[in-house]
């Protein structure tokens, strides 16, 4: 075990006992005006390089760190933003997260973050009372499931909010990806293609999305004179995926299946595991589509055909909606991005 020297607890315990250091000991250390130092700190061009240099080494120093408050106070604004949403660990999430805080950035924004999926889900007011007690500019909730308020939900006075969800809101903006529409789309594709008897793995029933999917995937077959088979349940997982796939691997060989949609890539990776396992190729045997298109990052150079959505373009017209005045009063209160669908190999034409 490494120790360290006498020296160096002493320098870790006088640091820890060493109250926070202020403008006026950074001044004092560089031989600066508190004005220069603040003129440092917010890179003005009125101060020259030299002297910043050596007001930097001196907040190096002291470890001085600028008071957020007043900073708020001289902008009107704290430059950052509240994001309430569900489940992060799930890939889906994670992904949005990550758009979310590069659209942020973009616009000189940083991210809270607030996690409403616990034993009891939030409801939207209560993730709201949260929110609107920290330092943040405005609140975005990224909602899996739809909360019992969500129809009655007020947003809270002067803190501008938008929810992600495929509903309108009575007040509130909201924004989504289309997913029935794009569920419809997967089946209208694998139909043009020779494709009558299309299985479904759906994601959990709390789920909007998976709701959303397994409802375009039902009506998209209605409308093109095919009788639905009976949904195979999932939760997301590459296991309850491989446990469909079990199910299904009977139903190609005797031909009441040639293509499969799963309601997400983890799913369909693992259905095409068991599929594998059985001795059932695909595409050769069966055509299997995910959606989500994720499954590049879990399966090296992976030929699963996947419906795309753009959380990208979610989050920019989300962060928009808060810090940017004419995107704020453009009068678009509801709006629902397409998915498309990106081709690899995973899809047979049977015509």
């Amino acid at each position: 075990m490494l120790k360290r020297s006498a020296h160096a607890k002493g320098k870790v315990g006088a640091m820890a006992d060493r109250k926070p250091a202020s403008i006026k000991d950074v001044a004092r250390l560089a031989g600066v005006s508190e004005q220069t130092v603040s003129r440092t700190v917010h890179d003005s061009p009125a101060v020259r390089p030299a002297t910043k240099e050596k007001v930097r080494r001196a907040i190096a120093e002291l470890g001085y760190r600028p008071s957020n408050a007043g900073r708020a106070l001289r902008r009107g604004r704290y430059m950052a933003l509240g994001i309430a949403m569900g489940n992060i660990s799930e890939t889906g999430n994670r992904d949005r997260l990550e758009m979310f805080v590069d659209a942020a950035a973009a616009q000189g924004y940083t991210i809270v973050l607030l996690k409403m999926d616990r034993e009891e889900p939030l409801s939207l007011g209560q993730a709201a009372d949260r929110m609107s007690s920290l330092s943040i500019d405005g609140m975005i909730y990224v909602l899996n499931r739809t909360p019992e308020d969500f129809d009655t939900f007020v947003p809270r006075a002067g803190l501008p909010e938008v929810i992600i969800s495929m509903h309108d809101h009575p007040v509130c903006p909201t924004v989504d990806s289309d997913q029935e529409a794009s569920a419809r789309a997967v089946v209208n594709y694998l139909v043009e293609r020779g494709h009558t008897k299309i299985w479904h793995i759906s994601g959990p029933l709390r789920s909007l999305a998976g709701v959303a999917r397994e409802s375009g995937w039902r009506s998209a077959m209605l409308d093109n004179g095919i009788e639905p088979p009976r949904v195979i349940a999932g939760d997301w997982s590459p296991e309850s995926g491989y446990a469909a796939g079990v199910l299904l691997a009977d139903k190609v060989r005797s031909g009441a299946c040639t293509a499969v949609f799963a309601s997400d890539d983890a799913m369909a990776y693992g259905c095409m595991c068991a599929l594998s396992d059985a001795g059932i190729s695909v595409p050769d045997d069966v055509s299997l589509v995910g959606a989500d298109d994720i499954s590049s990052t879990f399966v090296p150079n992976s030929r699963l055909t996947s419906l795309h959505f753009d959380n990208s373009a979610i989050a920019e017209w989300a962060i928009g909606k808060l810090v940017i005045p004419e995107r704020m009063e453009d009068g678009c209160n509801h709006k629902l991005f397409p998915g498309h669908l990106v081709e690899r190999g995973s899809v047979r034409d049977l015509r």
